[in-house]
């Protein structure tokens, strides 16, 4: 039983995090491939306080601050280069987190952080707690893309010189989603480090941000729910068979290439054109 608790409670944390990086790619249009990064300062940031002796949620909060706080910085970087510009810049600064955390003994090093403290929840109670707030940013990304910013992030996603052109300040957009996308990154790092008790340099690294990023793609950037799916999916397979984690990349490099040659807008677009031809050959028979 502890074993499947801990799989939703990992499934839980995933799912925050893909959510975190559709903000930013999915609604916004802006290529992030250092997001592990962000799960990271939340992750840092949440452990070294609570070993402190600050109480649970107010550390989990810090680390949301933090890793928004990087995430503007980032954004701006975004309101100077795009497409693989950005995706280059937002790589790079994968790479000097983890080369600052490795040098900081205060962070731990190459040793990371061990005996992070328990929240005193209880196993249950913490998997209840991630699954909460997991459906919490899923319902607040479901009326963000209803509302008049989501539509806002559609025009700048399709086309920032339009955008501009019809009044949108376009870089005032693109540092909200790096925010909004960022600080949920910083929580699901916090609640993965308080989950394990343990992190390092290496639970935040390059092939952290691809993963996540493939549950993006895969669910259908954009789509919370095809996120969802995927996201579920993908952190669940690896512990079910073990053998595919260790080759993750391939299986996720393959998936990749699949989804961008069969289907380019993900499960989600393979649901939704599914459902279409269903209903229409269904109005095909009554007519």
């Amino acid at each position: 039983m502890e074993y499947e608790i801990s799989l939703l409670t990992i499934m839980g944390i995933s799912i925050i995090g893909a959510l975190s990086l559709n903000i930013i790619v999915g609604f916004c249009g802006q290529i992030s491939l250092g997001h592990a990064a962000f799960l990271g300062m939340g992750a840092y940031t949440s452990a070294i306080l609570t070993k402190m002796g600050v109480p649970f949620a107010a550390a989990v909060l810090a680390g949301m601050v933090v890793a928004a706080i990087f995430g503007i910085l980032v954004g701006f970087a975004s309101l100077r280069v795009r497409h693989d510009f950005l995706a280059i810049t937002t790589m790079g600064v994968a790479f000097l987190f983890l080369g600052i955390v490795r040098k900081q003994e205060f962070l731990g090093g190459e040793m990371g952080i061990a005996m992070i403290p328990d929240p005193g929840l209880g196993k249950v109670g913490y998997m209840i707690l991630v699954l909460l707030l997991a459906l919490a940013v899923a319902l607040f990304s479901i009326y963000l893309k209803r509302s008049w910013m989501g539509f806002t992030f559609d025009v700048v996603a399709d086309d920032e010189d339009t955008a501009t052109l019809i009044g949108i300040d376009v870089s005032s957009y693109k540092l909200i989603a790096f925010a909004i996308g960022t600080a949920f990154a910083g929580l699901a790092g916090a609640l993965y480090a308080h989950h394990v008790k343990f992190i390092d340099p290496e639970s935040f690294n390059f092939v952290e941000s691809i993963t996540v990023l493939s549950m993006v793609v895969i669910g259908g950037a954009g789509s919370v729910w095809g996120v969802i799916i995927a996201a579920a999916a993908l952190s669940l397979f690896p512990m079910w068979f073990q053998f595919i984690d260790q080759y993750k990349l391939l299986v996720y490099g393959g998936l990749l290439c699949a989804i961008m040659l069969f289907s380019p807008d993900g499960l989600s677009g393979i649901f939704t054109r599914s459902l279409a031809n269903i209903r229409g050959r269904e109005s095909n028979a009554s007519g």
